[in-house]
């Protein structure tokens, strides 16, 4: 696998080149560039399959030089000190960052997954999705990544009506009455979700709030959803799910 490396700090290409020479060996060829305009050209005469992108750059960022590339034909990497409402964005559009500084196993998982993905050629739609989430800032709007067997399916949050746990998957039911499998779990997807839309109401079961009916105080406590289903509402669970309408 070839790879760039782009990052307007020496230092941090010269760090970065000689982890992945001890600790990546599917890295065959490693080129490198210090700002956006010498990326582009680096790209376009090594055709690289995997690109290390720096998100910030002197004289336009990682998403300028995309925009001069897109449509792209490799995998990214971002390498990015970003907070935690950017870092949420590049979860849910399923592309892979690393947070400086980089830890050493970080990288191999990142790269080995890189290498799985070379010939699944998902980038640009994960990309546009990136993008979209970051321009993006009512959390309803913000699009998720669910991988399936032929590549990924973007979806609006607010179309996810609930989701729950099967095991190590998760099932996501939506307004338009679909059922989606993923390989997350709830937990992970408990995390990744914004807590003013979607809430926890059992061990199986998140719910959107938007999406809720009715409450039924019967049986120890039910939340009727749009769709017609009945979730149960764990009692160390109630009083917070009230509260999150005002009850």
């Amino acid at each position: 696998m070839t790879c760039t490396i782009i990052d307007d700090e020496p230092k941090n290409v010269r760090v970065l080149k000689k982890m992945l020479e001890e600790y990546c060996p599917q890295v065959t060829s490693i080129s490198e560039a210090t700002n956006m305009e010498e990326g582009i050209q680096v790209i376009q005469k090594s055709k690289p399959q995997l690109v290390f992108l720096d998100i910030e750059m002197p004289y336009g960022n990682a998403f300028d030089l995309l925009d001069k590339l897109m449509p792209v034909n490799f995998e990214i990497i971002f390498v990015t000190a970003f907070n935690n409402y950017t870092l949420k964005a590049f979860k849910y559009s399923a592309l892979d960052y690393l947070l400086k500084p980089v830890n050493i196993e970080e990288l191999k998982a990142a790269v080995k997954r890189a290498s799985e993905k070379i010939d699944h050629r998902n980038t640009n739609q994960q990309l546009n999705a990136l993008l979209e989430n970051l321009q993006r800032q009512n959390d309803s709007l913000q699009k998720i990544a669910l991988p399936s067997k032929e590549g990924f399916i973007f979806i609006l949050l607010d179309r996810i009506v609930r989701l729950e746990s099967h095991g190590s998957y998760t099932f996501i039911f939506t307004t338009d009455k679909e059922k989606l499998v993923s390989s997350k779990s709830l937990k992970d997807f408990e995390d990744m979700l914004p807590q003013t839309i979607f809430f926890r109401v059992h061990n199986s079961s998140i719910i959107n709030l938007k999406q809720v009916k009715k409450y039924h105080r019967a049986r120890g406590g039910y939340a009727e959803m749009n769709d017609g289903s009945m979730i149960e509402v764990a009692t160390r669970r109630r009083e917070e799910f009230l509260e999150k309408f005002n009850f």
